[in-house]
């Protein structure tokens, strides 16, 4: 039986309150998985452990359900039947009258609020046992939801990971093109019914870890792009990263800050195979420091020309 010294504080966790939005849980949860993700600390045992607590806190704080329990109960949130009206027991045990019920299954249904069926045909729920002839139950086995953080490498090209689930270890190949929240059902992997035995399905929700550069734009693949007032005004051939490598992207004349150029087939890896698009959002950038031929040009532009973006702003009265 679970004791105080068990109980985990899933919040302390990961770091916020216990009114925290589920917005705040998931941003928690990012921030703290970057810095210890088994990956970016090879052999830190530390980081490890610290990683399989903050995916465990995640994976309850983010399902309402399991939340919802934990607040309740504590460190006995996730015991079978806890907190569920505990059977009668005293003086009135064995005081039913059985006569209304055709069989002992009959019974059960009622006693549950399931409807009633007849004992010839079994097909959910529970039954007699052939051989001791008491009840058994065949309750479907659970499904198990669990979260795996992966890297935008990791994401990109596919990985092999391996999960501890309770006391299984659980090795999931993950395929080249997860997104966040794309789902991976491992079948007949999850925990096992309390009654039946039987181990349910195991459902994993991909997280994918932020990125210096690229981010994704809901299935778009996106990255800020830099670039010279000049590159801007008289076009330019730039050179690009991409999720392979860089390539040379051409910005045509007169392109406006944050003024998206499609790089076809640059993007993400599709599920079906080849590639989105990867799209560069640009930024212009103006130098903090200019050398002294920088200076005198820009002044001769300054004073010579014709342009005036405010031009359609004269007109403009409340």
């Amino acid at each position: 039986m679970p004791t105080a010294t068990d109980f985990k504080d899933y919040y302390a966790t990961l770091g916020v309150p216990k009114t925290a939005t589920p917005e705040e849980i998931k941003r928690a949860y990012r921030k703290i998985a970057r810095k210890c993700h088994p990956d970016l600390n090879p052999g830190d045992k530390t980081a490890e452990a610290k990683f399989k607590d903050l995916n465990e806190a995640n994976q309850v704080l983010s399902d309402p359900e399991k939340r919802e329990k934990y607040d309740k109960f504590g460190q006995h949130w996730d015991r079978p039947g806890y907190g569920e009206v505990p059977p009668p027991t005293g003086s009135n045990v064995g005081t039913e009258d059985f006569s209304q019920y055709g069989d002992f299954d009959s019974f059960i249904n009622d006693l549950l609020g399931r409807g009633r069926r007849t004992s010839t045909n079994r097909t959910t729920g529970g039954g007699f046992d052939d051989f001791g002839g008491g009840y058994r139950s065949q309750a479907p086995a659970p499904d198990t939801e669990a979260a795996i953080a992966l890297t935008f490498s990791q994401a990109f090209h596919g990985v092999q990971q391996r999960l501890q689930l309770d006391d299984d270890t659980i090795n999931v190949r993950i395929p080249a093109g997860a997104k966040p929240g794309s789902r991976i059902r491992l079948k007949g992997r999850g925990r096992s019914s309390p009654f039946s035995q039987q181990r349910g399905d195991l459902y994993l929700t991909i997280e994918v870890l932020p990125h210096t550069f690229f981010r994704f734009e809901g299935d778009n693949l996106v990255c800020d792009m830099p670039i010279r007032p000049d590159e801007a005004v008289l076009g330019a051939q730039i050179q690009v990263p991409t999720p392979d490598g860089s390539v040379t992207m051409k910005v045509p004349k007169g392109v406006k800050s944050g003024q998206s150029l499609k790089l076809r087939g640059k993007g993400w890896t599709l599920p079906k195979g080849g590639r989105g698009d990867l799209f560069a959002k640009l930024q212009i950038v103006t130098p903090q420091e200019l050398n002294s031929i920088e200076q005198e040009c820009y002044e001769k532009i300054q004073t010579n020309t014709t342009f005036n973006p405010r031009a359609h702003l004269e007109e403009i009265t409340l």
